[in-house]
C-alpha cells in the first residue's frame, strides 16, 4: 500500500489512479491528521505502507514537520518518503533530503516520472514487489528499467516524453485516454499546453514504431488507446 497525502484532490486522485494502473495498492489522506490516525491503525495490525507521498504545502503541519515526526517514531521511520512540492527550491530539496526523505518530485510532474520514482524508490528500499522490467505487446517490447523499446527485435529510439507515452499506453491496453488525461500523466499536473502537443507526439511515435504504430488507434472525438494484441 502506498499512502499519499495530498490536499489537491484532483491531484491526489490523479497521483491514486496513476499509481493503481500500475500495479500499486493507494490510499490518499487530505493533511497530517488523517495520515497519522491510519499509521497508527497500521501499527496494531502490522501492517504497514510500503511508501508514502507527502506533499510539503499541507494544512496544520507542513510536509517537513510531518516527516519529522515519521522518522522520529520507531514504528515507522523505516518507510520510504517521496516528497513533493510547488516549491523546488534548492533550499527546500536539502532540507527535505537532510530531514529524512527518500527522494523529491518538483510539481507539475508528470504521472509516469512519479511512477519511476516510487518504483525506484521501492527498488532500492528492497520492499518492491517488481512484477518484471519487461512489456510486451505484439512485435513490442520495451523494458522500463533500461529505457529501451524494440520492435521485432530492432532498437527504436525514443525521446524522454515519447517513452513515456508508449509505457502508459502499454501499461494500460484497451484503456481509452483523453488528450487531457495524457498531458496530465506524461507532461504534468498542472501542465498549460495545448492538446495539439500530444497530436504531435502521437504521430511521431507512430513513425517511429513502423509497423507497431497501428497498435496505437485514434478514438474519434476523445483520443486515443493502445489496442492489446
Amino acid at each position: 500500500m502506498i499512502f499519499c497525502v495530498e490536499d489537491d484532490v484532483s491531484i491526489r486522485d490523479l497521483m491514486i489512479y496513476a499509481l493503481r494502473t500500475s500495479g500499486h495498492e493507494a490510499r490518499g489522506f487530505n493533511d497530517g491528521g488523517e495520515l497519522f490516525e491510519a499509521l497508527s491503525e497500521c501499527v496494531k495490525s502490522g501492517e504497514m505502507p510500503r511508501l508514502i507521498m507527502l506533499d510539503i504545502m499541507l494544512p496544520g503541519d507542513d510536509g517537513m514537520e510531518i516527516l519529522r515526526k515519521i522518522r522520529n517514531n520507531p514504528a515507522t521511520r523505516s518507510i520510504p518518503v517521496i516528497m513533493e512540492t510547488a516549491k523546488g527550491t534548492e533550499f527546500d530539496k536539502v532540507i527535505g533530503l537532510d530531514t529524512g526523505a527518500d527522494d523529491y518530485l518538483t510539481k507539475p510532474f508528470g504521472m509516469m516520472e512519479m511512477i519511476a520514482r516510487v518504483n525506484a524508490v521501492l527498488r532500492r528500499s528492497g520492499v518492491a514487489s517488481d512484477p518484471g522490467n519487461e512489456i510486451r505487446m505484439g512485435h513490442l517490447l520495451m523494458n522500463t528499467d533500461s529505457r529501451t523499446v524494440k520492435t521485432s527485435g530492432e532498437n527504436v529510439n525514443l525521446t524522454y516524453k515519447e517513452f513515456e507515452l508508449l509505457q502508459l499506453f502499454m501499461t494500460n491496453p484497451d484503456h481509452v485516454f483523453t488528450r487531457e488525461n495524457l498531458l496530465s500523466s506524461v507532461w504534468g499536473v498542472e501542465f498549460a499546453g495545448e492538446t495539439r502537443t500530444v497530436d504531435v507526439h502521437i504521430g511521431t511515435l507512430r513513425t517511429k514504431l513502423g509497423e507497431a504504430g497501428r497498435y496505437i488507434e485514434t478514438v474519434r472525438g476523445v483520443g486515443y488507446r493502445m489496442r492489446r494484441i
